[in-house]
């Protein structure tokens, strides 16, 4: 009985040792279709390349130095419902791959019953063990699980590229949220200087002293104002709601407070390093080779499809009238090979080899894109990382010579030498300085943290170290 088992593996062996033959066209990385350096001009800073560590090993918190963010960002790593749906993908694309990988090998089988006949009380009682086995004489199978297995990697590098991007788009949404508010407090301040004025030009005008043109007008600039407050609490109320939604759950009232987003140095300064250091640490550009490897390998099993295909199946087993004498009687054996050979099917296998080849030269053209669309989001930061510190500072005295404007207009007014649109054209034009300040403040933060995600940064939580494996 032993002898009969023998031959199944020996028979695997030999399959083993005539198969192994592959297919796929070898693969070869595209060249990156962008410049080797970063843009020059008067609109960049002078970049050191070796200053520091590379933006993708700075960790979050490292990068986010207000306290009261880095705790949002925990909650939503833990909570984001897009993020979750990512790494659930990984498992199930892990899955498929195991599927898939687990058809090379040998399928092996027991089964075990009894048989009685229609028109007899004979009883036969069986065990039988099945082993069959597709040998890959071209490489078909290898070249689906290969193919299945860089679709898994890529689904591990979107989902990694899911977390960096969560990372970017709380802390974007947070210092909106904070804009919002201080959008809010210089409407509020416009407001209060707007009553404050209407109730001197009230007194004046019941006085004799002002005109009904002077006293609409004040009243004016109060119903303006207090309709830009309404408009800054509807964004401020749809920006924490945003808030809300990325981090998946309400903010808690024991938030650590906010740091003040006048100074820059709530974030860190980043280096650019090179525009090659991309491909190793962007997740999409990494996403989008390993469907390249994915489509390259597809190619090789749609090759491997004009070929025979062989199927080895070998029985071994016992039989017995009774079950007490089941494995004490002889045995019995079988070999079942079958051999599988594409003769006509109009045309179904070249045309499958051909959209393989097609959807190669795509994936192609999308990696490439994807390098294009990285080196341009990185220059778009480097440009705006350039040029916001010196326009905040003309904004900035922009807004000190129209406080300083509205003092000597209110003043003239006062001594009866200018009309009082003079002052209420003052008070607009403060306002405005004043909201084009914050708008910028906000730009300039939000796109520093955006250039902080286009370089790969957001993966670590401190820097040195990596998160938990997930997938």
């Amino acid at each position: 009985m032993r002898s009969l088992f023998r031959l199944a593996p020996l028979a695997v062996a030999a399959a083993l040792a005539l198969s192994g033959c592959s297919l796929e066209p070898l693969f070869h990385r595209p060249a990156a279709p962008v410049p080797g350096a970063w843009p020059t001009g008067s609109a960049y800073a002078k970049e050191d390349a070796t200053s520091g560590p590379a933006a993708a090993d700075i960790g979050w918190r490292d990068f986010l130095h207000d306290r009261r963010l880095q705790r949002i960002v925990e909650l939503a790593l833990q909570n984001n419902r897009d993020l979750r749906i990512a790494l659930l993908n990984v498992e199930h694309v892990r899955d498929a791959y195991r599927i898939q990988h687990a058809a090379e090998l040998p399928q092996v089988t027991l089964g075990a019953g009894e048989n009685a006949g229609n028109h007899t009380s004979l009883v036969r009682y069986s065990t039988v063990f099945t082993a069959s086995w597709e040998p890959d004489f071209f490489g078909k199978l290898h070249s689906l699980s290969h193919e299945a297995l860089e679709q898994y990697l890529a689904t591990r590098e979107a989902a990694r590229a899911a977390h960096i991007m969560l990372v970017g788009e709380v802390a974007d949404q947070y210092v909106a949220l904070e804009g919002a508010d201080q959008q809010l407090a210089v409407t509020r301040d416009a407001l209060k200087t707007a009553q404050d004025s209407f109730h001197i030009v009230d007194l004046q005008y019941k006085g004799g002293i002002a005109s009904e043109l002077d006293l609409r007008q004040a009243q004016t600039a109060v119903d303006l104002a207090q309709a830009n407050e309404q408009s800054q609490l509807r964004d401020r109320a749809q920006a924490e709601n945003a808030l809300v939604l990325l981090v998946g759950q309400p903010l808690p009232a024991d938030l650590p407070p906010a740091a003040s987003f006048d100074d820059r140095s709530v974030l860190a300064d980043i280096p650019a390093g090179l525009p090659s250091a991309l491909l190793e640490r962007r997740p999409d550009i990494l996403e989008a080779e390993h469907v390249l490897r994915a489509e390259t390998a597809d190619i090789g099993a749609a090759r491997a499809a004009f070929f025979p295909d062989l199927n080895l199946t070998i029985g071994a087993g016992v039989a017995s009238e009774s079950l007490s004498g089941l494995f004490s009687s002889g045995g019995l054996w079988s070999f079942a090979p079958s051999l599988v050979t594409p003769i006509f099917n109009g045309g179904a296998l070249r045309a499958s080899l051909d959209a393989s080849k097609v959807q190669k030269d795509i994936g192609v053209a999308q990696y490439e894109k994807t390098i294009q669309t990285a080196f341009s989001q990185v220059a778009d930061g480097l440009a705006a990382r350039g040029t916001y510190t010196k326009q905040l500072a003309a904004l900035q005295q922009d807004v000190d010579d129209q406080a300083r404007r509205l003092e000597l207009a209110e003043k003239l007014y006062a001594d009866g030498i200018d009309q009082y649109l003079d002052v209420l054209s003052a008070q607009t034009d403060l306002y405005t300085a004043r909201a084009s300040l914050v708008t910028a403040r906000q730009a300039g933060l939000t796109s520093l943290v955006d250039l902080y995600i286009a370089l790969g940064g957001g993966w670590n939580e401190k820097t040195g170290t990596a998160p938990p494996a997930k997938g």
